[in-house]
């Protein structure tokens, strides 16, 4: 009995010290420098405590993490010969050690996607307007690349869409299909997933946004029946219905406030773990996040508010896992705000902590492990 009474004690207290304890998260930060920067991040603050940076590398403006959080792939953007870096990521001290780097034969890559079994990555690459798929070994080390799908065309933007410029290559939460925006043509493109085979995209469909619109970024409801666009050159963020691969616009909105005259560059755009909410980033003039609201059932959009990103040219943010904090990269600010989040309203709140860092331009979460 006595040897009962003891356990009953002692199980609560080992589940309310299970509750106490966060998980812990690092945050990689990439941007146009010479070195991938991580930092330790305290969800029950917000706070962040430097770590480490890597080794030499041109530009690591985008980078993915394997969803074990065993590795990092960065593109080091560059005119021509952009290149693809992996990393090992060390969960206690946030270390990263280099593995190898590839060619991605594309010019100027500026995003990276892994799927989930790490078998591929996918490279965007702006100026050549092309997708670069490479393998990945075992070791997490990646392969030359195995398939190059090349954009065509032109838009009506002299200046911005005088070619292809692919900017974003997204697998749907299924990973049955790949969506890729091209800014210069005005285009979606998405591609069935087939992992086994040596060239694992098959074309699917094209979706022609309005011209000189510019889509940038996407992001899936959690529920796959949405995409939301963001589109760089106006400043719009449209809606699509979405079925096995295939997209039906049903909805635009503007980001920008009534009468609003000046430069934007929408950027980036995210949505909300529970469905809720979507936030898109508008540099330029502009800089702020604009949040708005998801109707349940239909996907439509709903303005809640617009929230300045306290520095210049948000080009990227990431929600944190626990949702309640958004990470701002102020690239020509040099900097890093952490806001925190109401997730019932959707709304931006006060700042909970900043850091300087040079030009970053992507903000990425990885699993850490606190050291004993």
């Amino acid at each position: 009995m006595k040897s009962f009474l003891l356990l009953t004690l002692w199980l609560p207290l080992v589940v309310y010290a299970q509750k106490k304890t966060p998980k812990m998260y690092d945050l990689l930060v990439g941007g146009y420098g010479s070195s991938i920067s991580v930092y330790r991040f305290y969800p029950e603050t917000g706070k962040l405590a430097y770590l480490s940076e890597s080794d030499s590398i041109k530009n690591p403006s985008y980078l993915c993490v394997d969803k074990d959080s065993r590795f990092v792939y960065a593109v080091s953007e560059k005119d021509s010969d952009s290149e693809v870096m992996a990393y090992s990521l060390a969960p206690k001290t946030g270390q990263l050690t280099f593995v190898n780097k590839q060619p991605v034969k594309g010019a100027a890559a500026c995003y990276i996607s892994i799927d989930e079994d790490r078998k591929n990555i996918f490279v965007a690459n702006y100026l050549s307007g092309s997708i670069s798929v490479l393998p990945l070994k075992e070791d997490g080390s990646v392969l030359p690349p195995s398939q190059l799908i090349q954009g065509k065309g032109r838009s009506v933007n002299k200046e911005r869409q005088e070619a292809p410029h692919a900017h974003t290559a997204f697998l749907s939460p299924d990973e049955k299909y790949l969506l890729y925006t091209d800014l210069g043509t005005d285009k979606i493109h998405s591609y069935r997933y087939k992992d086994g085979q040596q060239q694992p995209l098959i074309p699917v469909s094209v979706t022609n946004v309005k011209p000189g619109s510019g889509p940038r970024h996407l992001d899936f409801s959690p529920d796959k029946k949405h995409v939301y666009v963001v589109q760089e050159l106006t400043g719009e963020v449209v809606v699509f219905d979405y079925d096995d691969g295939k997209l039906k616009e049903v909805q635009t909105v503007s980001m920008l406030a009534p009468g609003f005259k000046g430069v934007v560059g929408a950027a980036d755009i995210h949505v909300s773990a529970d469905g809720k909410y979507v936030y898109a980033s508008n540099r330029g003039d502009v800089n702020n996040i604009v949040v708005y609201a998801i109707a349940p059932e239909t996907g439509l959009l709903t303005f809640v508010e617009r929230k300045p990103t306290m520095g210049k040219a948000p080009r990227n943010f990431v929600i944190d896992p626990t949702g309640n904090f958004i990470l701002v990269a102020n690239q020509d600010s040099n900097s890093i705000f952490v806001f925190r989040r109401d997730k019932a309203s959707g709304q931006i709140r006060e700042i909970a902590s900043y850091v300087q860092v040079n030009k970053p331009t992507c903000l990425k979460f990885a699993a850490a492990q606190t050291p004993k």
